[in-house]
């Protein structure tokens, strides 16, 4: 199979600080990432001055305040984004933020070549009407959707120019119960729509992506900080760098044992045929001219000599030579 694309997602556990995201650069990078994510957003122009904070946010932070209020404490400058994506350059790994309002799409079509959509923006038509006008690959998150609702969000980005399409499945839940990641409706996207298909996790741990891998996800998404301590909206619910660096090394070799799906034996495994196959052998003396049956014959280790599935063929024929006990049969 071809390389899963890993996505360490940042989003907004930098706290606001840009040296906190570049320290989260470096560690994705060092964790092996491909593309590590930031989240875009001007908090007036998401949130009403109305909109509550999630139960989940309300829990971490151990307060409540208007999502506006708890936002604008997570955002980063313009030119801080930018001096963001030059860094990731710098280092060589993918430089990637989801904009959460048109003025952010406009603002990052400059910076970035792909666009991720989260799962709140899946019904935001003028939203994605806007990523799609751009022509450039998308990958769009599912959660909370209906299967018919991501149909309709896929048309709005088809039929208005987007690039190739990844749909990602997602709960969004932070943390999602295990009972609640219902992995095979990955497959279901993928079978309903023919197209690639991944998964943005946000359950605790590393084995729902790996098992996302090897299941067929060609993206795995993750939210991931430096500190799980940290104070922050979405910490608690992400792995810090050594847990990425474990869960990326497992994708790799999962990648490595798919293979390519043709069934023939490995480079490895050819030299073990003769050692752990049978052949056919004397099972006793056997005279030359002796008819050789079930009584005089039978099979053991090694497998050079004639394969036991010649069975039949080698039963009832004459012994071409004096054979000794367990010495291979030859006709």
């Amino acid at each position: 199979m071809e390389k899963v694309l890993v996505i360490a997602e940042a989003g907004v556990n930098h706290n606001g600080n840009i040296e906190i995201a570049k320290k989260l650069i470096d560690a994705a990078k060092e964790c092996g990432a491909d593309v590590v994510k930031f989240q875009t957003f001007n908090p007036e122009k998401i949130a009403s001055k109305y909109a509550k904070m999630a139960e989940y946010q309300k829990e971490n932070l151990k307060l409540e305040e208007s999502q506006r209020e708890m936002l604008g404490k997570l955002t980063l400058k313009k030119e801080e984004y930018l001096e963001l994506a030059e860094y990731c350059h710098d280092i060589g790994i993918q430089f990637l933020s989801t904009p959460f309002e048109i003025e952010s799409v406009r603002f990052l079509n400059d910076i970035q070549d792909i666009w991720k959509i989260p799962s709140g923006e899946i019904t935001n038509y003028p939203y994605m009407v806007e990523i799609a006008k751009t022509g450039k690959d998308v990958i769009l998150s599912t959660g909370m959707s209906t299967l018919e609702e991501v149909e309709e969000a896929f048309i709005v980005l088809k039929s208005n120019g987007a690039g190739k399409i990844t749909l990602l499945h997602c709960t969004t839940n932070y943390p999602t119960p295990m009972k609640d990641v219902n992995l095979k409706a990955m497959l279901t996207l993928k079978e309903h729509f023919g197209y690639p298909v991944g998964y943005s996790d946000h359950t605790k741990g590393i084995e729902v992506p790996i098992a996302a891998v090897a299941m067929g996800a060609e993206v795995i998404e993750k939210h991931f900080t430096l500190d799980r301590n940290m104070e922050g909206p979405d910490h608690k619910a992400s792995l810090e760098p050594d847990e990425l660096k474990a869960m990326v090394r497992a994708i790799r070799n999962i990648e490595m044992a798919l293979g390519d799906g043709i069934k023939v034996p490995s480079e490895s495994e050819k030299r073990n045929i003769e050692v752990v196959r049978k052949s056919i052998i004397a099972s006793q003396k056997i005279c030359v001219g002796e008819k050789l049956s079930q009584d005089n014959i039978t099979t053991k280790r090694p497998g050079t000599g004639i394969s036991p599935m010649r069975w039949n063929e080698v039963i009832g024929t004459l012994a071409i030579r004096n054979f000794e006990e367990d010495e291979l049969i030859e006709i």
